[in-house]
């Protein structure tokens, strides 16, 4: 079998945080080789550490000395591997090893002793310990991971506080000295002295110049200050330190209350409660957005409702005819875009505006709406057309198959530019322009163009205009021709007779 191990300490004194370094060998052993490594305590079970060896016949382990530690026993014992499967030797001899505690756990007490106080008492913690060496000691007293207090190189630490409910709960102190430390904890109830305050409303809506009623009271407790106060982002306006408070409202009181009852120095708040002062609604206005109470066909309508007073959110309801179209909560203003125009609409629209005032509804002039009419299809036709002798006058038409009236009309000859000869605005579908005295050069392609506020212009088909001799005109050209031919002829017949006479 194995060899008995040999077992030695580097001390056999240490201080709670240092560590112990072990040693055990098997000189007589050849490895590879398993060590095992025991701390033994009283009323505990063994830690064991394995350590492998693969060339040493000995190997080296240390283990940390633990709050609470107090003799401690360490032993080891080696194992190799055989064909038929792990051969253990004896365990070593014990070696002992004593712990000095730098400090003792620490001390946790209160006063009053009770750990039950109520809302107003004044608790005192103290957190003490006994130390054999002052320097580096620390003293830290922490309610869950809040740190109340701490001070360093004292042997004791005070905290003292008025209890709040919010003060219930487990307090730990703590005592550190380099690595090591120590913990006591303690919990501590603190009961209800008096309830949170109500803050009760006469109202919390209401028209403005109205009365209000704020009371503050706690539920079967009487002995207390009470404070009225408002909220604001500023902080806190009081308002009156009394329980009840009473004033005339205006739209400017709206906000959030709250109320304070004060008793042995505890000072607790009530729930929030929220006033809106209302100003009714001015009577509303209804408008086009655009400007113009028009709207081209196929175009679609958007309308401006807007109540210049009155305290919001205001609902705004908007009217065509008398059916409504759509309801918009707002502040001042709501608008309304109406897609289906149609060429029958006379407009008849209205709007409603109303808040929480109680003086109801206001409601807008009606709205009357021009629905125009875009152009469409213009032609171009001429009297005489096609032809036309020189000094006769022309009329030109110029009609649109659709269109609201006014409607502008305008003539052009195209050359190598568009020439404006005449524009006109008419009341009616059509215009005629009477064109004098037609000139050879006044041949060319016309066309005219229409348009109204649908801002649009529609273009007519061209048409083309030759300007011709009257038949007078002819006449005279060819008496002139055949004159002259006559006369030709005359000479060269008296140049003939001249030369044969001689």
């Amino acid at each position: 079998g194995m060899t008995k191990p040999i077992l030695t300490a580097d001390k056999k004194e240490v201080s709670e945080g240092e560590v112990v370094k072990l040693r055990c060998e098997l000189p007589e052993e050849v490895p590879p080789l398993v060590f095992f490594f025991r701390k033994i305590k009283t009323n505990s079970a063994p830690k064991e550490k394995r350590v492998p060896e693969q060339n040493q016949k000995f190997s080296e382990v240390e283990f940390p000395v633990e709050e609470g530690d107090n003799i401690l026993q360490f032993d080891c014992f080696g194992k190799r591997q055989v064909r038929s499967g792990w051969e253990s030797s004896q365990h070593s001899n014990s070696t002992l090893v004593t712990v000095k505690e730098p400090f003792i756990k620490p001390t946790l007490i209160t006063r009053p002793s009770s750990r039950n106080v109520t809302e107003g008492d004044r608790v005192e913690f103290e957190c003490s310990t006994e130390v054999a060496q002052m320097r580096g000691i620390e003293i830290i007293f922490q309610k869950n991971r809040t740190i109340l207090n701490s001070v360093r190189d004292e042997k004791s630490l005070k905290y003292s506080a008025v209890a709040t409910l919010e003060d219930s709960g487990e307090y730990l102190c703590k005592v550190e000295q380099g690595p090591v430390s120590k913990t006591t904890k303690l919990n501590l109830f603190v009961s209800e002295l008096f309830p949170k305050p109500t803050l009760s409303a006469s109202m919390t809506k209401l028209d403005e110049s109205k009365d209000l009623i704020l009371n503050c009271s706690i539920n079967g407790f009487q002995r207390a200050n009470f404070s009225i106060v408002r909220k604001s982002s500023r902080g806190d306006i009081l308002l009156k330190n009394s329980g009840v408070l009473a004033i005339k409202v205006n739209v400017n009181d709206t906000g959030s209350y709250t109320c304070k009852a004060e008793v042995k120095g505890i000072v607790k708040e009530s729930k929030r409660v929220r006033i809106n002062v209302y100003a009714p609604v001015s009577k509303p206005t209804l408008s086009v957005v655009s400007g113009s109470p028009e709207v081209v066909l196929g175009k679609p309508l958007q309308l401006i409702c807007h109540s210049a007073m009155g305290t919001p959110p205001i609902t705004f309801t908007f009217y065509k005819g008398n059916e409504i179209k759509k309801n918009v909560t707002n502040d001042t203003y709501a608008t309304f875009l109406d897609e289906d125009i149609g060429l029958n609409d006379k407009g008849g629209y209205k709007c409603d505006a109303r808040n929480n005032h109680s003086s109801g509804v206001k409601t807008s002039n009606i709205l009357n709406v021009t629905v125009i009419v875009p152009i469409r299809d213009a032609s171009l036709g001429s009297v005489p057309y096609g032809e036309v002798e020189v000094g006769s006058d022309t009329a030109f038409l110029c009609s649109v198959k659709e269109g609201s009236w006014p409607i502008d009309f305008k003539f052009f000859k195209k050359t190598d530019h568009e020439v404006l000869l005449h524009e006109v605005r008419e009341y009616s579908d059509r215009t005629i322009w009477h064109k004098k005295t037609m000139k050879r050069k006044d041949t060319g392609t016309y066309y005219c163009m229409a348009s109204n506020r649908a801002s649009m212009d529609v273009r007519s088909r061209p048409i083309t205009i030759s300007v011709i001799l009257a038949a007078w005109q002819k006449g005279v050209i060819a008496a002139f021709v055949l004159t002259a031919m006559a006369g030709a002829g005359a000479v060269a017949f008296w140049w003939f007779l001249r030369k044969k006479k001689k």
